[in-house]
């Protein structure tokens, strides 16, 4: 027998670490509180995952073997909006400052508790979804306000009829 309830989408988390344990560590714990994680062990598999798909969330280490995790986070906000919290050793005030204004949502130092970086997911993801409640959504150059039913294109409004709006909208999302 068919059911047409639709199945509840996971909440997909891209986790971005490149020490396997640690990186093992956080999958075990994300699937237990039943999102859907995927590990990408180096920046430039992180960017291009994130180009490929949409993530509620992604955990990023600073320290990564190709790029840093700051020019990873820089590069993946300039893709789209999305949360991001660093989970890394570098924990010096430097680090954590540097991190919030390239617009990490929150900051981890190794060594952590899970409970508690799983707190943190939950508290970051809930947030984002209440900023979302307006409707509005950006894809690279693209951005819907919501609010006022308005789409820009690097920043130069775009007038377009209610269905091509619905469907633009509708399609980013």
């Amino acid at each position: 027998m068919k059911s047409d309830t639709p199945a509840i989408q996971r909440p997909r988390i891209l986790v971005v670490e490149d020490e396997p344990s640690i990186a093992d560590n956080v999958i075990y714990s994300l699937e237990s509180e039943g999102f859907a994680p995927e590990v990408c062990r180096t920046g430039a598999e992180a960017l291009k995952r994130a180009a490929e798909d949409v993530w509620a969330l992604v955990i990023l280490d600073v320290g990564l073997p190709d790029l840093s995790g700051f020019e990873v986070c820089r590069r993946l906000l300039a893709l789209r909006d999305m949360p991001v919290i660093f989970l890394t050793a570098r924990g010096q005030e430097v680090d954590r400052v540097v991190g919030l204004e390239l617009g990490a949502d929150d900051y981890v130092v190794k060594p952590f508790s899970a409970r508690e970086l799983l707190a943190r997911i939950k508290a970051v993801l809930r947030r984002s979804r209440e900023d979302e409640d307006d409707g509005s959504v950006a894809v690279g150059e693209v951005r819907i306000d919501g609010a006022a039913h308005r789409i820009y294109i690097k920043d130069q409004a775009v007038h377009v009829g209610p269905t091509e709006y619905r469907l633009l909208h509708f399609f980013m999302t």
